[in-house]
């Protein structure tokens, strides 16, 4: 599992952070910058973090880093993953995006390569769920509204979130 952090990285009481001490075999992509990310630069550091791996991962994104697995696909990248679990995905065309998010835009709306999974809440300050359902519905991948979930992350109290481990458990197992 290759763990995708978005804008700002995924502090301690994140997810993303827990899953990864729980799972040492499990690794975070390094970016240079995760206060200013620049795109290209972004899906460059994922295709090294992919290259790493022996085989196919699975890539487990969060925010910016779902917009970024997108932008990968389309990269031309040769190598492959095994699919992808992308959880709150931001909506980088909304007017209230954060400006540090450089090069993000427009929204990739592709179908992906790989199987994949959109997990969306009811109340994300960062997307509105018509738009993750109709993200989702582009990408091709399967989608899950959890509910008033905010952006799924620390500050909205995900922080060990055993269902979404288990949902990524179950997704691997399909895979």
């Amino acid at each position: 599992m290759i763990i995708l952090a978005g804008l700002w990285n995924s502090g301690p009481q994140h997810w993303q952070t827990m899953w990864e001490q729980k799972h040492p075999e499990w690794r975070r992509a390094a970016h240079r910058d995760w206060n200013n990310p620049e795109c290209d630069e972004w899906v460059a550091e994922v295709d090294a973090a992919i290259a790493e791996c022996e085989g196919p991962p699975v890539l487990v994104a969060h925010s910016l880093a779902c917009v970024t697995v997108a932008k990968w696909a389309a990269s031309g990248s040769p190598l492959k993953v095994a699919g992808a679990f992308l959880v709150a995905p931001s909506d980088v065309d909304a007017p209230a995006y954060p400006a540090e998010a450089v090069g993000f835009q427009p929204m990739p709306m592709e179908k992906l390569p790989f199987p994949s999974i959109v997990m969306a809440s009811s109340n994300d300050e960062y997307v509105t769920l018509e738009r993750a359902r109709a993200i989702a519905a582009a990408w091709g991948s399967r989608f899950v509204e959890i509910g008033e979930a905010g952006h799924i992350n620390g500050a909205s109290g995900y922080g060990e979130w055993p269902e979404g481990e288990r949902m990524l458990m179950e997704f691997c197992r399909q895979l």
